[in-house]
Parts: structure tokens; C-alpha cells; sequence
């Protein structure tokens, strides 16, 4: 922790002489055990998504802490674009092992390869998540979905609420957005409806990055500074891979870089850090003026309403 870390922000007290209150992360930590509760009360098949980036890792730690000595009673669920980042995949497998969950993965490359999708002409797949999502949610029957979003990182995942409803194609619709008064959830849906939680909605990267340091979670290593070869391309640095990158005219170079955010190699942009440590990672994140996705994710600079479009199709 930086010398500027109050006790409320590391977990420790809460705010005055109090004994009883609780910290800001106990309280975070507390809300997302609560939801998971919830859910686990309310559906029959919920899954969780999970990809091994930061945000899906502490949702799991939340599960495990929530039903604990028993095991997670949900299964996990990743859309794999097949242009994932190879530590990322590594972590998520070893995690599944450790823990003994149940994993489907929805791949990418078989919509491709059975003509249901077409490759982008720019080579990123992230778009391409909708399909592979619905479908793994209709086959398996899923209900409610969990998903790591907050509402710090986009304006329109700032508008969702913590339950949010989908529709029989997996369309979200923000007139349809329900109240949530005194943590009240409304499960409720029609057949073929299922819901998508995000326990992690009030938290913001800073507080996700506390949470990780005070719990002693482990991450991936990317996550952290390190050398590697990149490229520049609209202003960011990315890594080469079987995506296409780079062409001809965007030379490589190895620079000392860390990830903010993990997704589809080929719109995730590393950032020039020396953060090595946590430590370091939170005075950096501390000092920035922008959120991961808007530094570091060319998917959503695709245009003003990226984000919402691909959440009205069906996205996370």
C-alpha cells in the first residue's frame, strides 16, 4: 500500500471509533456474498463468466468465499475468441483444477469454421462473443449469467443495474431496467429470459485492486510490468499474435509494459509501466485519469455507442 492508503480503503477499520462498522472493501465484499446468495435462492441454472482477467478472478474469489466449506454450486463459462493471451488461458485452467469447477468454453473458431460467423476484416474477435454466448446460454439453459462489469468502466454499463434483464435473444433494453431499493433484487423472467448479475457493479478498479492486494490473490503475470515485444497501433501498444498483427509498416519493439485489462489480443493494449508489484500497480491506478477500458480496449472506440450496441445484441 502507498503511505496515502487510508485504513478504510486496505480494509481495515471502518470510519471513526465505531468497532462494528464495516470497511469500504467489507462492505463491497459483503454486497457481492449477498448477491450470490441471492442468486443461488432465486434461479435454477446459474453459470459464471469467467476468463482468468482480474475482475472474473475476484468475482470467483467472491463465490468461493460465499458458499464456503462447500463448493462453488455454479459452473463457469468462457467465450474463447481463440486470441486470448496464453498466461491468461493457463491461469484459468490451473484455477478450474485447483478448485475442481465445472468449465464450458464456448470457442470462437467453431462458429468460424461452421460458417455461423465470418472473421472481422480487422481481425478482432471480441465482437464475435455474442453468438457463441447465446448459444452456450440456450444449450445449457442457463438463467442467470454473472458477469464482472462495473459501472466505472463505460458509460453504458454505468446504466445496468445489478440484476439485469435480458430478453429471449439476449437483448438488453434500458426502459426495462428494474429498481433496486435497499439491495432488493427482482429475479423475475419470462421463458427463454434469463438475467445477467454483476456482483462487482459498485466496485471500481482501484477498489478491485485493493480487494486483490488485501486477499493476497494471485493474477496472472501479464498483469503486471514486464518486457515484451509490441506494436503501435491507434495509439496503443499490442502484442503480435495469429490475429494478423503487425502489418509491414508497424514495427515491433520490446518495451516494458503491463495490462490493465485482459481480452482478445487483438484489441487489448498494453501501458508503458514499471508497476512490478502491487503496490506499485495501486499508486499507478491511483494517479490515472482514465479507466482501463477506456485506455487500453479498441473495441470500444469503434464508435460513441460501441459498448451499448453490442449490449442491446446480446454482449456481456
Amino acid at each position: 500500500m502507498t503511505t496515502a492508503t487510508t485504513a478504510r480503503e486496505s480494509g481495515g477499520p471502518g470510519e471513526g471509533d465505531n468497532p462494528y462498522a464495516l470497511s469500504h472493501l467489507d462492505a463491497l465484499e459483503s454486497e457481492g456474498v449477498h448477491i450470490f446468495r441471492e442468486v443461488a435462492g432465486e434461479f435454477e441454472r446459474p453459470v459464471i463468466l469467467f476468463s482468468g482477467g482480474k475482475d472474473s478472478i475476484v468475482m470467483l474469489h467472491l463465490a468461493l468465499k460465499a458458499f464456503a466449506p462447500a463448493p462453488v454450486p455454479f459452473a463457469l463459462l468462457h467465450v474463447d475468441t481463440g486470441h486470448n493471451f496464453p498466461e491468461v488461458l493457463e491461469y484459468r485452467d490451473r484455477t478450474v483444477a485447483q478448485h475442481g469447477l465445472r468449465l464450458h468454453v464456448a470457442s470462437v473458431q467453431d462458429f468460424i469454421d461452421s460458417g455461423q460467423l465470418r472473421e472481422r476484416p480487422d481481425g478482432t474477435r471480441n465482437p464475435l462473443q455474442t453468438v457463441p454466448l447465446l448459444d452456450a446460454i440456450d444449450t445449457n439453459r442457463f438463467d442467470a449469467v454473472f458477469g464482472g462489469g462495473r459501472r466505472d468502466e463505460e458509460k453504458a454499463r454505468a446504466k445496468e443495474r445489478v440484476f439485469s434483464l435480458r430478453d429471449e435473444f439476449g437483448g438488453w433494453d434500458p426502459r426495462r431496467q428494474r429498481p433496486e431499493l435497499w439491495q432488493l433484487y427482482n429475479g423475475r423472467h419470462s421463458p427463454g429470459e434469463h438475467v445477467r448479475v454483476f456482483p462487482l457493479s459498485n466496485w471500481t478498479e482501484l477498489d478491485v485492486w485493493q480487494y486483490i492486494a488485501r486477499e493476497k490473490i494471485e493474477l496472472p503475470a501479464i498483469y503486471y510490468a514486464h518486457r515484451r515485444e509490441v506494436f503501435s497501433r491507434s495509439g496503443m501498444w499490442l502484442a503480435p499474435g495469429e490475429w494478423g498483427g503487425p502489418s509491414d509498416s508497424e514495427p515491433l519493439e520490446v518495451r516494458q509494459v503491463r495490462y490493465r485489462t485482459v481480452g482478445d489480443m487483438s484489441c487489448t493494449g498494453a501501458v508503458d509501466s514499471d508497476a512490478d508489484t502491487i503496490e506499485k500497480v495501486i499508486a499507478e491506478i491511483a494517479a490515472s485519469r482514465l479507466t482501463e477500458r477506456g485506455a487500453t480496449r479498441a473495441d470500444d472506440k469503434l464508435s460513441e455507442a460501441a459498448m451499448e450496441d453490442r449490449k442491446r445484441e446480446g454482449y456481456f
